[in-house]
């Protein structure tokens, strides 16, 4: 039987893990992170509806175990310059919940848990610093000596991949002016903010800065989108976040900071997801990078992470070849429809800007013109090749 290593122990690397094993395969999962390792901040908050389902399909029950430690909200709200101009409350699903947030660290918990109850040989402080592609397999080597080999090897070992650097595939795409300030805020017991989804264009509490707030189990998330001038050590530390942070939720807020991060908006997609000889398949950050808007980048890891993992199992440079194609066609659509969301969240043209004035002062009497504000930040969501709910 195949033996498959997968590198990388973040979600995606655990999710594949889990997905080969579901298809009956040993597995050797190795982490260049110490057993125990602390990952601060919230990151990715989100799984969604169709990655529910497929961790569900790997390990039933997991989808369960998830949701039922996650925050589903059902009102969003969207303002302009301090007014609202759309807000919707939708019912509780009879089913399924359409998403769950947690902290990423939690889903992390919960999918090592599974990896481990499931059979997974986990192998920490595993550094990857050569490869070596045969006709019938990968070869790895470790920083300290160590070996190991597979059929195959699923790369997900982030934004800056050991392995694709190793094997020379580049990364093409762009990365966009200006940084974005999120940071993790603690609940105050007994005096809970609604649990809402709320975004703000031009908020008047943080100098006409767009911010996004959003709720995950403990807590939740503040997105402060800063000006291409602004300093980044003004807004982007503990300190700063103190400063700014009670102009969009109130003073008592301010010594509840948890983390903060800075990133910016990156579209960049692995030139191809494979290698010649179809027996690395690259998955999640190692192959993509999506900004956060719009939960793009750890869903569909966990889509590509599926995906790999049944190509693999298929056992045929086909299949490999076949996954390769179809997850970069829907990592180029992700790519575009975040690019249409920065189009909206950073105009570089006069008529965006006017046309999102004009919508703000028709939408209470068009309620289409709210909508489109609510939906515009994210980009568009439907029409993806991809197969998990054709949305990632």
């Amino acid at each position: 039987m195949a033996h498959v290593v997968v590198v990388g122990a973040g979600p995606v690397g655990l999710s594949a893990a889990l997905g080969l094993r579901a298809h009956g395969l040993p597995v050797t999962l190795l982490e260049a992170d110490p057993q125990g390792r602390q990952r601060p901040g919230s990151r990715a908050l989100f799984v969604h509806r169709e990655s529910l389902a497929l961790l569900d399909g790997m390990r039933p029950g997991l989808a369960g175990t998830i949701t039922s430690y996650g925050s589903t909200w059902h009102t969003r709200r969207t303002l302009y310059r301090g007014r609202e101009v759309y807000a919707r409350t939708f019912p509780a699903p009879e089913g399924p919940p359409p998403f769950t947030s947690l902290r990423q660290v939690d889903t992390e918990r919960f999918l090592l848990a599974a990896c481990e109850d499931a059979g997974v040989d986990i192998v920490w402080d595993a550094r990857v610093t050569d490869v070596r592609v045969t006709p019938t397999g990968v070869a790895l080597t470790g920083e300290d000596g160590r070996g190991w080999t597979g059929s195959h090897v699923i790369a997900a070992d982030g934004a800056r991949s050991a392995v694709r650097r190793l094997l020379d595939i580049p990364m093409e795409g762009s990365h966009a002016d200006g940084f974005h300030v999120v940071a993790d805020i603690a609940d105050i017991p007994g005096a809970e903010l609604p649990l809402e989804r709320v975004f703000h264009y031009e908020h008047p509490g943080a100098g006409g800065r767009t911010v996004m707030r959003v709720p995950f189990t403990g807590g939740f998330q503040v997105d402060l989108q800063c000006r291409e001038d602004d300093p980044e050590e003004s807004y982007g530390s503990e300190e700063a976040a103190r400063r700014w942070l009670p102009g969009i939720v109130g003073e008592r807020y301010a010594e509840r900071v948890l983390w903060v991060s800075t990133y910016r908006f990156l579209r960049k997609v692995a030139a191809s997801f494979t290698d010649p000889r179809h027996r690395v398949l690259l998955v999640g950050e190692a192959a993509h990078l999506f900004p956060p808007f719009g939960a793009r980048g750890m869903n569909s890891g966990i889509a590509d992470a599926a995906a790999a993992a049944a190509a693999v199992a298929a056992g045929t440079e086909e299949a490999v070849a076949e996954f390769a194609a179809a997850r970069r066609a829907a990592a180029l659509f992700n790519s575009a429809a975040a690019g249409t969301a920065l189009d909206h969240l950073r105009p570089r043209r006069r008529i965006v800007r006017a046309r999102q004035r004009a919508a703000a002062a028709l939408a209470p009497v068009l309620p289409r013109c709210g909508a489109w504000l609510e939906h515009a930040p994210y980009g568009p969501r439907t029409g993806s090749p991809a197969s998990a709910g054709r949305t990632y």
